[in-house]
């Protein structure tokens, strides 16, 4: 029996689609289903990538369900200058021709599969929060029936990479961030602060270069589009590990240091809408007029132990 039941739900670029593929690699995971949702590309390509992943990874059986193809009060971003216009920078594999998305929305999917498993499942989330908002307001007891929820998103401290403030997968869907870190469920936020120092460097990119097993030659083809833009934007060669991260963190809580507090969204600044807002003065739950449940915040990651397991498990026979 596997040790950890997960639900995935990304958008399925290029960190989204390493993350799972590791995934796909534990013995001690099983994937219960796999939702899409719009952000490194559309919902469509998104499931798409999906199930060529799960495929490449030996979980052809997985259900992979089309999630919202927008955000809910805002015009929809793709992000295919980081992730390329297939969101795998150009080199998505054709899915296999007899495999295709279930008829569910992803939102749905997630109500069914946690109502099958209660208490038993893990969300990792590694995209905008929109199918996990859904699912809540469609059905509110949800968030009674996850074990926990864990998220690739936002950030507290560091600049952020769509404005000052503001990360990408919250910022493109902000209503659906407010909605998800206020419902009651253990929320943890593995954001750019922990994400961006966890970075593959040289010596890393050449242990996925040299490796000649298809996994490897996947994750180094996919690669080159996200080395070029991070290069192109940072002057260095390499790449931060965003989502696998959170999916790391999700199996092994002891690869982060975190604190909890309640944390809100600015919705309302123009320049910047999808902050991440965590008061921290000690008056302040004095002060809070809408009591929300604290998310667990983390600040810190044993990046080299979290790259050589990501390593380990992607690389291997």
């Amino acid at each position: 029996m596997a040790q950890h039941k997960l639900i995935l739900d990304g958008d399925y670029g290029i960190d989204d689609s390493i993350a799972a593929l590791y995934l796909c690699r534990r013995s001690d995971v099983e994937i219960l289903a796999v939702g899409s949702v719009h952000g490194n590309a559309t919902a469509a390509a998104a499931a798409r990538n999906a199930i060529s992943v799960l495929d490449l990874g030996g979980r052809p059986d997985v259900p992979v369900a089309v999630g919202a193809g927008r955000p809910m009060a805002q015009a929809v971003s793709i992000s295919s200058m980081v992730h390329g216009d297939d969101g795998l920078g150009g080199v998505a594999p054709s899915p296999p021709p007899d495999r295709e998305p279930v008829p569910t929305p992803a939102a749905v999917q997630l109500i069914e599969t946690v109502r099958s498993h209660p208490g038993e499942c893990t969300v990792v989330a590694t995209g905008p929060l929109t199918n996990l908002a859904l699912a809540v307001l469609l059905d509110p007891d949800v968030p009674s029936l996850v074990a926990k929820v864990v998220i690739m998103g936002g950030t507290v401290d560091h600049p952020g990479n769509v404005g000052p403030y503001a990360e990408a997968n919250i910022a493109h869907d902000p209503e659906a961030a407010q909605l998800v870190l206020g419902a009651d469920w253990p929320v943890t936020q593995v954001g750019l602060d922990v994400t961006m120092p966890t970075w593959l460097g040289p010596a890393e990119l050449a242990r996925v270069e040299a490796s000649t097993t298809p996994t490897g030659r996947f994750v180094w083809g996919i690669l080159q589009h996200y080395l070029a833009f991070y290069a192109a934007r940072h002057g260095r060669h390499g790449c931060p590990v965003h989502d696998p991260s959170a999916a790391l963190v999700a199996l092994d809580p002891s690869l982060a240091q975190w604190f909890e507090a309640p944390v809100d969204v600015e919705l309302r600044s123009l320049r910047n809408r999808g902050m991440l807002v965590i008061d921290r003065r000690e008056l302040a739950a004095s002060e809070r007029t809408e009591e929300r449940p604290p998310v667990k915040i983390v600040i810190a990651l044993d990046s080299r132990r979290l790259i050589d397991i990501l390593l380990d498990g992607l690389l291997g026979d």
